[in-house]
């Protein structure tokens, strides 16, 4: 009587679908940064700050989940007074909001090593759902994940005040990413 019983829990075991695995992204090789236009001249910066948590088999791409947390105060730019003003109130206001947070669940093929994502990104505790195209390339047990989005910034409240308007800063802001991860 016990041997089916094994049998059966044996089967069902090799019959459900692996187990995604962990990965740790490299912070030395990756980056997150974000661009914008001030007064007419374009800017760029980094996220010095911020972790992601990932869950993939490259066998089950639609079964991913991933989660990455950043350090709004740990924006930087190179100019002194971008980089001073970014945490305060007006901009991503980091002493009520330290963190934003993009995470996300399953990613879609879309041909060779182009994929996307639909997730929900939460900036200044306003959430938006939105769907991030990305190039992810795995080899043995290291990925590199290389993306790119515009973002309407007011559409998160970033930019209150007189920088609500895009008279100062322009409404649309970049997000673009470079994850290199191993496999845990």
């Amino acid at each position: 009587m016990k041997l089916p019983v094994l049998a059966l829990a044996l089967a069902s075991l090799a019959a459900s679908p692996a187990l995604a695995a962990n990965w740790a992204v490299q912070p030395a090789q990756s980056t997150l940064g974000f661009s914008g236009v001030q007064t007419g001249s374009p800017f760029s910066g980094i996220f010095t700050q911020w972790n992601a948590q990932i869950s993939f088999d490259p066998a089950n791409p639609t079964a991913a989940h991933v989660k990455i947390t950043i350090n709004t105060a740990s924006a930087k730019t190179g100019d002194t007074q971008r980089d001073t003003a970014l945490p305060d109130a007006d901009w991503f206001d980091a002493a009520a909001f330290p963190q934003a947070v993009f995470e996300a669940t399953g990613f879609t093929p879309e041909g060779g090593t182009k994929y996307q994502t639909t997730g929900t990104l939460t900036i200044r505790g306003i959430s938006q759902k939105l769907t991030l195209p990305f190039t992810l390339a795995v080899t043995g047990n290291q990925a590199t994940a290389k993306g790119q989005i515009s973002l309407q910034r007011t559409a998160f409240g970033v930019g209150q005040g007189d920088w609500a308007t895009g008279d100062w800063v322009s409404l649309t802001a970049g997000v673009n990413f470079t994850l290199v991860a191993t496999q845990q």
